[in-house]
């Protein structure tokens, strides 16, 4: 079997959800899934919603990784002008199986150029805002998730739970990304079509 490693990024006032809501269906599967928290800076990270993260690694010493996860939350209207950090994912998505944002991470993927020429989406109600950060991104205004070879984004917060079911499926096959659910307890919405926020924001 084969145990991939994942890397999220953290960030000042990342959404908690956009982080430990996909955390929860990879870390499921302990054999299948080794995830790391990343930083810029060692110690602790403070999260919109407050809580703090404590880090596992810098980016300096992330070590190899296969998965990205990049997500949202106030802090990416910052982080898109981080060079050190745009930088540093354009060096590791190039080497990733994966690269997977929430809600407004898509955002900080199309800053670093990483979208261009893809479709991706995001959370509804900053999109006019996140298509600003990459407008050669073939944005899909209707999609709770959209995939795009190795890249993976979602809409806001709680769809990020269905896209990290989606790669588990992906990679571990259905059988496991639906008892994962089952196991959690989650509805599993498989229709990455299925998006009634994008209505409510006004965006179809």
């Amino acid at each position: 079997m084969v145990k991939r490693n994942i890397g999220v990024v953290l960030f000042d006032q990342f959404e908690l959800l956009d982080v430990f809501g996909p955390l929860e269906m990879f870390g499921v599967l302990p054999k299948s899934f080794e995830i790391h928290l990343l930083a810029e800076q060692p110690g602790t990270v403070a999260s919109t919603q407050g809580p703090r993260s404590v880090v596992d690694r810098t980016f300096a010493d992330a070590g190899s990784l296969d998965m990205l996860l990049i997500p949202g939350g106030r802090g990416a209207r910052n982080e898109v002008g981080n060079e050190f950090l745009l930088d540093w994912l354009r060096q590791r998505a190039e080497d990733a199986e994966v690269v997977a944002s929430v809600c407004t991470g898509s955002a900080v993927l199309a800053a670093a150029g990483l979208l261009n020429g893809r479709r991706a989406t995001s959370n509804k109600r900053s999109f006019e805002w996140v298509m600003t950060q990459g407008p050669e991104v073939l944005w899909v205004p209707e999609a709770r998730w959209v995939v795009d070879g190795k890249f993976h984004t979602s809409g806001g917060v709680a769809a990020g739970i269905d896209m990290a079911l989606e790669i588990i499926s992906d990679l571990e096959g259905e059988e496991v990304a639906v008892k994962v659910a089952e196991g959690t307890e989650y509805d599993w919405h498989r229709d990455a079509s299925w998006d009634p926020f994008a209505k409510l924001a006004g965006l179809v």
